[in-house]
């Protein structure tokens, strides 16, 4: 059976409202930690100590700081709440498991790209790119909650585990927020707005929609599944686009 309460003419449902208020709520927290936290890491600089002073002075830097860590942890549970429910309890598909055909996609987009394959791998809901890059973000994510309770409460801390777990949460906790901030910057906002295939901007996590011709050339295994037809009849009915040798698995 289709699936036609997501499909609305040309526009299908990608994402719900409450996924695009999480979005919004993870990106606003997101900055907010970097520009705390980046700017006690990079104290030095001139404008760090401008965006210290205009905070009221480093103790309201780490207040906002430790405040806003506090709601990040609360949206993370809440993510990771919701998803074991909806797997275990409510039957989801769970779409952003790695598997292997995520490396084969991989490896087929190289060739790809070099010319070797005549076409770009065949995705479901979300491709290797974007469950690599969520993966990398929530488990790191999870690593700055872990060594932001530590540096929060170190003395507490240090009557459980050892004295040199203090400098070396600091360590990741910094550096990891430095190659989450990094990723975001270069792989995700250059997938989201500058690459050609959604610039000048990827909306759908804005409106919660997507075009079809955007489902048919990079989801088609999920539109198949939301139509409830053959992935073969999916691909042919676009005849735009032209795959051969189709696999699902």
């Amino acid at each position: 059976m289709a699936n036609i309460d997501r499909i609305k003419g040309n526009k299908i449902r990608r994402f719900s409202i409450f996924r695009i208020i999480e979005h919004w709520a993870v990106m606003l927290t997101f900055g907010v930690l970097v520009v705390t936290g980046l700017s006690q890491k990079f104290y030095s600089l001139d404008v760090s100590q401008w965006l210290i002073f205009k905070m009221g002075g480093i103790d309201y830097a780490r207040l906002v700081h430790r405040f806003t860590g506090i709601v990040f942890l609360l949206i993370t549970s809440i993510h990771i709440i919701i998803g074991i429910i909806g797997v275990a309890f409510k039957k989801w598909h769970p779409s952003m498991i790695i598997s292997k055909k995520d490396f084969t996609d991989a490896i087929h987009n190289i060739k790809y790209y070099l010319g070797i394959e005549s076409r770009p791998a065949i995705c479901d809901r979300y491709n290797y790119k974007q469950k690599f890059e969520y993966w990398g973000i929530l488990i790191g994510g999870l690593l700055m909650i872990v060594t932001g309770i530590i540096l929060w409460f170190p003395t507490f801390i240090t009557r459980f585990l050892p004295g040199e777990i203090i400098p070396a949460a600091k360590v990741m906790h910094t550096n990891q927020a430095l190659v989450i901030f990094l990723i975001i910057a270069v792989w995700h906002i250059y997938n989201s707005i500058f690459s050609p295939d959604v610039s000048p901007l990827d909306t759908s996590i804005f409106t919660g929609y997507i075009s079809k011709e955007r489902m048919l050339t990079e989801h088609p295994i999920e539109l198949a599944r939301l139509e409830g037809k053959p992935l073969e009849e999916i691909i042919t009915e676009h005849q735009d686009i032209h795959y051969e040798n189709l696999e699902t698995s």
